[in-house]
Order: C-alpha cells, then structure tokens, then sequence
C-alpha cells in the first residue's frame, strides 16, 4: 500500500514537472525580448524586399512613359511577373535552407546578392536597354526577394504558435508599409535627384535596414545533427493531406486574379477619368488598407481559416460590384482601398493556416513548396489579364480582364470553403 502510493506521488510529481517544463518552453516560444526582436528583424526584411517588389507600379508607369517608352506595357509587366514567381518558386529551397541553417543564411544571400545590389545595378541601366533592366530587376531582384522574404516569414513561425498570426501579420504588414512609403519616396527622389540617383539612395537605406535585422534575428535551426541532401530541401509529402493540397489548388486560382487591380488600377483610372490626379495615389492607398488587414488578431480569435474564405469572397465581389457596375473616381478610390484590407488578410492568413496544418520541423519546405506550386500561375496571370484587356483608352476596354478576375477569386474562395469544412463541418468553431 506504501509502496502504491509512493509510486503514485512519484508519478504526479512527474506530471507535474513535465507541465512544468512544457508551459516554460512555450512561454520562451512565445514571448521574451530576442522573440520580439525577430519579428522586428522580419518587418524590416519584408518592408525593404516585398515593399520593393509592390512599388513596381511605379516602375511600370516610368518605364512606359520614360525609360521604356518604346517597350509594350505587356512586356514591361513581365518584368514583375518573373519577379514575384521567382520570389514564390524558390520559397521550398529557401524556407529549407532557413530550417537547416537559420535566419542569417537566407539574409545573408538577400542582403549580399539582393535588393540593394540589384538597385544599384540599376541604376547604371541604359534607358531603352529593356534586357538590362529585366535580367537586374526581375531576375536578380526576385531571387533576391526569395532568400530574405520567405526566411523572415519562416523563422516568425518557428517561435510563435498561439499567437502566430498575430507575429505573421505584423510581418506581412512591413511589406505593405514598404508598398506604401517607397514609392512615395521614388516620385519625390526623382524630381529631385533623377533616375540613377533616386535608385543609389534607395539602395543604401535597404543595404541599412538589412543589417539591423541581421544584427537583431535568431532562429532555431533544427537540422544540424540530421543528414542533409537535396532532395531534402524539396519537400512535396505535405499534397499527401487532403486539407494542404486543397488549399493549394484554392491558391492557384487566387493568384490568377487576386493582384491584377495592383498592376492595372492606374492605367483603367487614367483611361476612365482622363486628367485625374488620384491614380498615382493608389498604390500607397492599397498598400496602407493592407495594413489595417493584417493585424491578425481577429483570425487569432475567431479561426483563420473562418476568417479567410469570406474575406476572399468579399474581395471577389467588389471586383463586379464596384470597381467595374459604379462609374465614378470616388468610387474606384472606395474600391482600392477595400481591395487592398482584403488582400492584407490574404497574405496575413494564408502562410499561418499552412503552418497550422504543418509539424515545425517543416515548416520552411511545406511553406516553401506551397508557394513553389503556386508560383506557376504568377507566370500566366499577368499575360492572361493583358491579353483580355481590348482597348487601353477607354473603360469598356477593361471589361474582360474584371470578369477574369472576379470569377477566378470567386473559384478561390469556393475551394478555401471546401478546406474549412474538410477541418470541421460545424463553421461556428474556432479553425
């Protein structure tokens, strides 16, 4: 009987010390000023690599205009369209290789052969020259972009699970705080400065600010001591779960039309209401609405996934029902600014629910392989929507590339339905 109960208290004592020990490690996972620190050290990456990337709008227009002038626009457009599937296709290698290494291998190639390298070449671009501008910005800056943008991402997930897309939010919120002031700095710095110079200024605050972060991130590598070759840096058994590939598929159609507005609001504007002087706003206008959709915390609360597919439905409806049925500047304004607290919890939520799904010894491949998929569509979306534009002077003309995008995101969001019911068919709990 002594015995017994001896052996009992040993055992709850055992428990006990267990929970102990694992509210501590969560604690740490969770919390603690080196945690935070990282986060930090992720928005500085995603504002200086993803903010960038989303001013190509600016880019596009000065190109067209200016430096390119003799290039079609749809030629131009190729230029972000290689970048953001480069961005997505190696996300597998590079969310890999932040698993095995750590933060600082990714950021290192992002910092060294990255977006600052790339605005400085660019700046020694010869206007006309559209080879020089597409091997240095959409090749060498979306290999760059890869390397600093997913590993930031993934190294956030590495330390945060309750609270994780409150972390991820924040940090998808430096690209959209990024789409928002560079671009404002790009007009400002090129009345000043000019062209070359604009870009060299640019290039030393983003060779800046990727130093700090590197100087402020950790992460928790969890492949030292496990052999490494490459198969095991792609990683595609995670299609195997019916719910990861669901998604993915639900991701395919989504990029098929979720950032067309992005590239085309300006131009449909100009066409539309000749002489206004809104248009060159829009892109900070989105980029800013991205933000107030990224918090996370509601996601957090209610499920992210319930979240998630009716904010992609409501993002497909105001294709139709606004931007292309309403013809009025005040309202393609309203427009803008709904499209882009849509897409901020698109990007915010999409990354956490694969990482929820996910073991956290893999969260880079399956993160990375999932973007890897879904880069394929980047390469075909924007040409598709060019080619379904019948006439650049005129809002009619725009009338086919709305229909395409709206139907697409509407397809998107059946399928991301269908995941939250393959989770649990009761809609009202928490996923």
């Amino acid at each position: 009987m002594s015995e017994k109960f001896h052996n009992s208290v040993e055992h709850r004592a055992s428990d006990s010390t267990t929970d102990s020990e694992t509210c501590i490690i969560k604690e740490e996972r969770e919390g603690g000023v080196a945690t935070w620190m990282t986060v930090v050290g992720s928005i500085l990456v995603y504002y200086c690599s993803m903010g960038v990337l989303n001013s190509f709008g600016f880019f596009h227009n000065y190109y067209s205009h200016d430096f390119l002038k003799n290039t079609p626009t749809s030629v131009i457009a190729f230029i972000r369209t290689l970048q953001i599937a480069l961005t997505n296709s190696l996300a597998a290698v590079s969310g890999a290789l932040c698993d095995y290494y750590g933060i600082r291998f990714g950021l290192r190639i992002g910092a060294g052969s990255g977006t600052a390298v790339g605005l400085l070449a660019m700046s020694f671009a010869q206007a006309g020259r559209f080879w020089q501008v597409f091997l240095v910005q959409g090749l060498l800056m979306g290999f760059a972009a890869a390397f600093g943008a997913q590993p930031a991402l993934t190294v956030v997930g590495q330390h945060f699970q309750q609270q994780r897309e409150v972390a991820m939010g924040f940090v998808t919120a430096g690209s959209a705080l990024g789409g928002i002031k560079f671009p404002l700095i790009f007009e400002r710095l090129l009345s000043i400065l000019g062209f070359q110079w604009m870009l060299r200024v640019a290039a030393l605050k983003v060779a800046v600010l990727y130093s700090i972060s590197l100087a402020i991130s950790t992460s928790k590598p969890i492949g030292k001591n496990q052999p490494r070759n490459c198969g095991s840096l792609i990683e595609f058994r995670g299609f195997l779960d019916l719910r990861y590939a669901v998604l993915c598929i639900r991701g395919f159609f989504a990029q098929l039309g979720q950032w067309i507005p992005l590239y085309y609001i300006k131009m449909y504007t100009n066409a539309a209401y000749p002489g206004n002087n809104v248009s060159e706003y829009f892109l900070s206008m989105m980029n800013g609405c991205r933000i107030l959709g990224a918090g996370g915390l509601l996601g957090d609360r209610i499920g992210r996934l319930n979240l998630l597919w009716p904010m992609v439905m409501f993002t497909g409806c105001i294709y139709i029902f606004i931007w292309q049925l309403i013809n009025s500047l005040a309202v393609t304004v309203l427009f803008a600014c709904l499209y882009g607290f849509g897409t901020g919890n698109f990007t915010a939520l999409l990354p956490s629910i694969v990482e929820q799904i996910t073991p956290d010894e893999n969260l880079g491949t399956r993160v990375g392989a999932f973007y890897s998929v879904v880069a394929v569509v980047r390469l075909v979306g924007t040409p598709i929507g060019s080619a379904l534009i019948t006439s650049d002077d005129t809002k009619e003309g725009y009338w086919w590339l709305i229909v395409f995008s709206c139907t697409t995101i509407t397809i998107a969001s059946l399928f991301m339905l269908g995941s939250r019911l393959l989770h649990d068919k009761n809609l009202r709990k928490k996923w």
